[in-house]
Formats: C-alpha cells, structure tokens, sequence
C-alpha cells in the first residue's frame, strides 16, 4: 500500500467525521454525543444483548457501558438481566426510545440532504458510487459465510425472516405448507448444505442448497437482510453455494424464484444462470434458472 493511498483516506476520514458532526456533543441537536445515538439507533426494537451489541459496534465494554446508562438516565432505553443467562445483560428501547431513534432517522435523512444539496447530477452519481464501494470494501471486514445446522438458532431467524419478506411481497401470501417440502435434513450433509453470513457476528443472510447424488444442486432459501444489501453478500454467499455444488461432484444447479423478486433474478442472471422450463411444479414460483457449473 503506497503512502498515497493512506493520505487520500485520511483525508477522506477528516471531511466525513467533520461534515457529519461526528465531532460534537450536540449530535443531530439532540443533546448528546454521536455514539450514543448510534447505540440507540443499532438496537432496533426488539430486546438485544448487551455484548451482540457491542461486538457490532466494535467498542470496549467501559465505553459501551456508559453510552448504554447515560440512554438509560434519558428515559431511552431499559436494561435488564438475560432471561436465561444470568451473566448477560439485555438492553431495550423503550417508547420514549422508539420515538426517538424515528427522530434521529428523520434529522439525519435531512442532514445527508443538506450535504448532497449543492451537487450536480453527475457529481451525485460520483458520490453514490463512492459511497457504496467504501461501504462494501470496509463492511466486508466484519464479514462471515459459514456452513451452518439449518435447524440452529440464527438460520431458523433468517429462514424467518425471508418467509415474511416473501408474504409481504406476494399478493396472495406465501404458505410455506404448499411450497415443495424442502426439510432441514435435505440441507445438512451429505445430502445438502445449510449457510449463514453474519456481519459483525449478527445474522444477515442465508442460502441452502440440496445436493441429490447424480443430480443438478438445487439452492434454496437464500435471502439477505435488508439492511445488508448493496453490499455484495449475495455474489458471495452464491459463491459459496455454488462451490459446495462443485465440491459434491454436480455439473449443473437449478433454482426456481417469483418474478416479483426483482433484484434477485438480476443477480442470477448476471452471473451466468438461464432461464429454463418449469422442471419442479413449485406453486410460487414463475421463474426456473440452470447453470452449468465450470470446473
């Protein structure tokens, strides 16, 4: 790495913390400083550990400490001992914390606003662009695809939460009774492989793919949480599967999917999968992909 290299990003760093008022008490006007509006805003509204919290933030336990008391003097947040560990801790917001971690969401929509305002077009596009190669460089730091039991903990919320995403989406709901019965064992080995990416030790996506002997792979499940997109986890995590295909001696895999998830039939075309007739008969699905697998 050139001395150049680390200058331009510094540089980089001395703008951004400045601009987005990184340096001050006053965050956003809201009395305090970045960090704890940051924890505020990291733990979402369900009840969260103490230490997933801080492993996704990356701070000491001291420091991580004071941010979560100085939120609990507010009235933001409550902490409380872990239901079935005694030696953790769990944090929560509560209504006054929802309120105002919605708050900080709307002032800093305004305040990236502000910052993008006076540029162009072109310049936007530049920045966007930018933007989402730092994020998807520096993220990947903090990121994790391994094989996982389809049936543990964190796979079964990911299983969850495309269920969700998908009934949502789909007009008529998804009934997951009604789709071709794909059960935990057709995920594990040697009959199939079950895959969880964390980011920062938190669960964000997840894909399967069963690997009958002698037939094409076939993926399923694969899903990326919402906040973790744009980032490149998807390409990878079909890396992965596509590799555990290779490594179970298949030359050919095989999905199906919904037109209406858009995003996902980009991405298998672009990397080399062609449309095919319906060769399963699955009630939600109306699109059929097959690539042959090289190597």
């Amino acid at each position: 790495m050139s001395p150049r290299h680390i200058d331009t990003f510094r540089q980089f760093q001395r703008i951004v913390t400045r601009e987005v008022g990184a340096l001050q008490d006053d965050f956003l006007g809201r009395g305090r400083p970045l960090g704890a509006s940051r924890m505020l805003w990291e733990m979402g509204d369900g009840p969260v550990e103490v230490a997933s919290l801080r492993e996704r933030l990356g701070l000491d336990a001291g420091y991580a400490s004071r941010l979560l008391a100085s939120l609990e003097e507010e009235g933001l947040v409550t902490i409380s001992a872990h239901p079935t560990d005694a030696r953790a801790k769990v944090a929560e917001r509560t209504a006054a914390g929802r309120a105002e971690a919605a708050e900080l969401n709307r002032r800093s929509d305004d305040a990236a606003a502000g910052l993008l305002d006076h540029l162009g077009p072109d310049e936007l596009t530049e920045v966007e662009h930018a933007a989402r190669v730092i994020t998807r460089a520096l993220a990947r730091r903090g990121l994790t695809i391994e094989v996982e039991d389809p049936d543990s903990r964190d796979a079964q919320w990911c299983v969850g939460q495309y269920f969700a995403e998908i009934d949502a989406l789909f007009d008529a709901g998804y009934d997951p009774s009604k789709a071709l019965a794909v059960g935990s064992p057709d995920l594990r080995s040697p009959h199939g492989a079950f895959f969880v990416a964390r980011l920062n030790g938190q669960p964000i996506a997840c894909g399967g793919v069963k690997l009958p002997h002698g037939e094409p792979a076939f993926l399923k499940r694969m899903w990326v949480a919402p906040s973790a997109r744009g980032l490149g986890v998807a390409g990878l995590l079909l890396d992965r599967l596509e590799q555990a295909a290779r490594d179970a001696g298949a030359s050919v895999v095989r999905l199906d999917t919904n037109s209406l998830l858009t995003a996902a039939a980009r991405l298998y075309e672009s990397r080399g999968y062609v449309q095919v007739p319906d060769f399963n008969g699955e009630p939600h699905a109306d699109l059929w992909y097959s690539k042959q697998l090289s190597g």
